[in-house]
């Protein structure tokens, strides 16, 4: 189902072949987001993202937007940690134009200064919005905080402070040195066979830019007691995010990680919902979740609660964290989650945009598509000895970071609670 072709010039083309669909969908990644940027570039992966929607040498806005949509089909793009994507769905035989579209975009935006101005404006109020949810806020205030002074810890918007400072030639130069062909893949899932897919790329792929994949400055951590961020502020809710520094998508006990953070919180079924919400009352919504980069990773528990219960979930919350790393987990109840995930999996990857994004983060994370029944073998082998070695190796009070959003002027007493 999956195949993978590198091009003469270090182009990609990954497809996974889906012939009974009727759609296709289609994405152009690049291995550059987030935390490639320097400190005064920050947002320039995503600024750029936005540029290349807004006119080319032959199309407008307008007409880039019409050309997918005149024929049912839809466009979008996205900047993460470390990739950025301009994607499409459509008609299975309107793939051909899809891909000019996509091409055209990434090949030959304008940077028009008047767009480049509107745009940051968009960007500065895309922003202010994040800020003024407490919920989105308090995630930005824990990777500041569990990554400190590095591109991991600051957002990828960037801030008005750089955002102002990223004129038209620095943008245009950081594309060059980094949208690199070595760097980038054509991914495409649906119903398109390979060769069709390699044929189609063939004819613009000599317009991508040579040169050497860009690196990211690795992730750094001298922590050794837990850090915690308060962010004084008139709510409703107090609004908590608990981040655990964990290991990277490489490491092998990423399995066991993912059975962990499927017991602990995600779903209603795991032992945080359970305890905090459904035992004692304490938070509409409790819960956590993983994530895997490069060379670091985390789990990060979030909720919303009142004040006066903070103190109280807290403690549950290091309650049930302690007991994973001080017993094994019933086998049944591990049983439980390895079927919940591989089940979500199964579920997810039915359509073809869910398969070409497959494609496009296995291929740009490792190297390769690593085929889903793979990634199911290797959570079924995970045992109850190493869902609590992974605990006992990550829960620990040296990598504790808490950020809060809360009414309270102080959060003195939190550190003593996060140590014990």
């Amino acid at each position: 189902m999956y195949k993978a072709t590198r091009l003469e010039n270090g182009l990609t083309v990954a497809t996974a072949e889906m012939p009974h669909m009727a759609s296709v969908s289609l994405g152009i990644w690049v291995g550059v987001g987030g935390r490639y940027e320097p400190e005064p570039l920050s947002g320039v992966s995503h600024f750029i993202e936005h540029l290349l929607f807004k006119g080319t040498q032959r199309r407008s806005a307008r007409e880039i937007s019409q050309a997918v949509e005149g024929i049912g089909g839809y466009l979008n793009a996205f900047t993460s940690e470390e990739h950025t994507c301009f994607y499409a769905k459509a008609r299975h035989d309107q793939f051909g134009r899809v891909l000019d579209v996509l091409a055209d975009m990434f090949l030959h935006s304008t940077f028009d200064p008047v767009e480049m101005d509107k745009e940051r404006e968009v960007i500065k109020e895309e922003l202010a919005m994040y800020m003024d949810q407490p919920q989105q806020y308090v995630q930005e205030l824990l990777n500041a905080t569990m990554w400190p002074d590095q591109p991991l810890g600051r957002s990828i918007t960037g801030t008005k402070k750089t955002l102002d400072s990223l004129g038209r030639e620095k943008l245009l130069d950081y594309q060059k040195q980094n949208y690199v062909a070595p760097a980038t893949l054509l991914a495409a899932g649906g119903r398109i066979t390979h060769r069709e897919a390699v044929a189609a790329l063939a004819k613009y792929a000599r317009k991508f830019v040579r040169g050497a994949r860009p690196r990211c400055a690795p992730a750094v951590s001298t922590q050794t007691r837990p850090a915690l961020r308060l962010l004084s502020k008139k709510t409703e809710q107090t609004q908590i995010a608990l981040g655990i520094r964990a290991c990277s998508r490489h490491d092998e006990r990423r399995f066991a990680l993912r059975l962990l953070n499927a017991i602990l919180g995600e779903n209603m079924s795991s032992r945080l919902f359970q305890c905090v919400r459904e035992e004692y009352g304490l938070a509409y919504s409790i819960y956590s979740a993983n994530s895997f980069f490069d060379d670091a990773g985390d789990i990060v528990i979030a909720a919303g609660l009142d004040m006066d219960n903070l103190e109280k979930t807290l403690k549950l919350i290091l309650r049930e964290m302690k007991r994973l790393a001080a017993q094994l987990v019933p086998a049944a109840e591990l049983r439980r989650a390895r079927d919940y995930l591989i089940g979500q999996l199964d579920m997810s990857l039915e359509n073809s945009e869910s398969q070409m994004m497959w494609a496009g983060e296995q291929w740009l994370g490792y190297g390769k598509i690593v085929h889903p029944d793979e990634f199911k073998r290797r959570l079924s082998a995970v045992t109850t000895r190493q869902v609590r070695a992974a605990a006992r190796d990550f829960f620990r009070p040296g990598r504790l970071n808490l950020a809060l959003i809360s009414p309270l002027k102080s959060a003195a007493g939190l550190e003593k609670i996060l140590s014990s």
